[in-house]
């Protein structure tokens, strides 16, 4: 992958959001009567400005692109005609100020609630929650985890997918609990096992917290069999074809196609015998791979694909539907679960439970859009609703200059009968700057870190 995709798609994705967020504050100020002065995408000098509407609205494009901002008529920042007083910001009240403010990270949660409900309606492909034990197995083993057990609920929660299931042991991990199990075995046969997460500490600094548990996704044994080949692959052109079993390469048995893709990869540009079966013959190919790039690694490709697998065999994916008013509650609850997760993660934070390192800035975030896009359309769509939620929580946080910490400003307001002295506002809206220049900064020293670490 070159630059362009990573960027691409991570500015795509931070567009639409600082998009959706905008216009959330601008739909409701106009339904309140406010004048809107500037609708900007990214702050800092214009770069584009386009005016628009009977206000004369101007729609700009600034240089900076982390943010956006919606500027409203207000007193505070500059006289005001006494004919458009009334469409001032600061002479609504509170409560229509409330609205409007909360509106931008509102719009966040809708789009992520519109984008997982269309996900969920339209069904995706997604990998089965069927286990394997790992070469650390210790807590899996406890619990009587078998190699091929089915995972059909966690303490009765529908488990239908391996990210399903991932998402609850995060959940049940952070509350420090024992949780059941309920499987399917190998031979059709239900069964229980009691997983014990006490003591699981989700730190980024360990390994991933399924793997710590013990387990990872199970995979049937598939042969070394050529399916599809590329005409201008590596393979071809030594002559093998499709349905050619592998059973050796350089020397070294081959008892599935994973050792087959490991071999490959392994000997960019290095002649390799191949050993193959052939309407019962054995017969040896000379095959050369192809030197490829992946995530600045230098591979082998020989341009073949593996062959499907035989009728009736046991399948790693399967298609995840929902109805139309199922996938919407269900898409709530995403999002509703992730905000309340989120909302666990900093606090966890701030009571040193959970790592510092967590914390992910724009070159992480444009790593993760790059990959999702790779993977297809849904992952890269889960992704923005998940970025669109985290948007959503960051601006809540009550910080002055945040969203979070108007509305702190308003509660405040609406409870003590009259606004916060303007001295007040401007000594939080500072230590609010700084406060988040300091998490921007520990943000970009953490992506730094990784890209160093790999």
């Amino acid at each position: 992958m070159n630059l362009l995709d990573y960027l691409v798609p991570f500015a795509l994705a931070l567009g639409l959001l600082i998009l959706v967020h905008e216009l959330g504050h601008y739909l409701v100020a106009r339904w309140c009567g406010v004048k809107v002065l500037r609708f900007s995408i990214g702050f800092g000098k214009p770069l584009l400005v386009r005016r628009a509407g009977r206000d004369g609205t101007e729609w700009a494009l600034a240089a900076f692109p982390l943010g956006g901002y919606v500027k409203m008529l207000d007193e505070r920042e500059g006289p005001v005609a006494p004919a458009e007083l009334h469409r001032s910001f600061n002479r609504q009240s509170v409560y229509r100020r409330f609205a409007i403010v909360a509106a931008g990270p509102i719009a966040n949660f809708l789009l992520a609630i519109a984008l997982y409900w269309g996900l969920f309606v339209a069904g995706t492909d997604e990998l089965r929650p069927r286990l394997a034990l790992s070469d650390t197995p210790a807590i899996a083993q406890a619990a009587g985890v078998r190699d091929g057990d089915l995972v059909v609920s966690v303490d009765e929660e529908p488990v239908r997918s391996w990210q399903d299931l991932r998402w609850v042991l995060l959940q049940h991990a952070l509350d420090n609990r024992e949780l059941v199990l309920k499987v399917r075995t190998l031979e059709e046969v239900e069964a229980f096992r009691r997983l014990d997460l006490r003591g699981i500490a989700i730190d980024e600094g360990d390994a991933d917290l399924i793997a710590r548990i013990g387990l990872k996704p199970w995979r049937p044994h598939i042969p070394a069999v050529i399916g599809k080949i590329s005409e201008e692959g590596a393979a071809a052109r030594a002559g093998l074809q499709s349905g050619d079993e592998v059973i050796a390469i350089d020397g070294l048995e081959i008892e599935a196609w994973s050792d087959l893709v490991l071999a490959v990869r392994q000997a960019s540009g290095r002649s390799l015998p191949f050993e193959v079966e052939r309407d019962g013959a054995v017969l040896t190919f000379q095959v050369t791979p192809d030197e490829a790039s992946e995530n600045g690694e230098r591979i082998g490709r020989i341009g073949v694909g593996v062959a499907e697998p035989a009728p009736g065999g046991i399948s790693m994916f399967g298609e995840v539907r929902y109805g139309v008013v199922e996938g919407l509650v269900k898409a709530v609850r995403q999002t509703w679960e992730t905000s309340v997760l989120s909302l666990k993660m900093i606090g966890r934070m701030f009571t040193g439970e959970v790592s510092w390192k967590n914390l992910s800035g724009p070159v992480t975030i444009a790593d993760y859009a790059g990959q999702t896009a790779q993977l297809g359309l849904s992952h890269y769509l889960k992704f923005v609703a998940l970025i669109s939620i985290s948007l959503g929580v960051l601006n809540l946080l009550p910080i002055p200059v945040l969203d979070g910490g108007h509305l702190l400003y308003y509660t405040v307001e609406i409870i003590k009968g009259g606004p916060i002295p303007e001295r007040i506002m401007e000594i939080g809206q500072q230590i609010g700057l700084v406060l988040l220049v300091m998490l921007m900064a520990f943000a970009f020293y953490n992506d730094i870190n990784r890209l160093i670490s790999g």
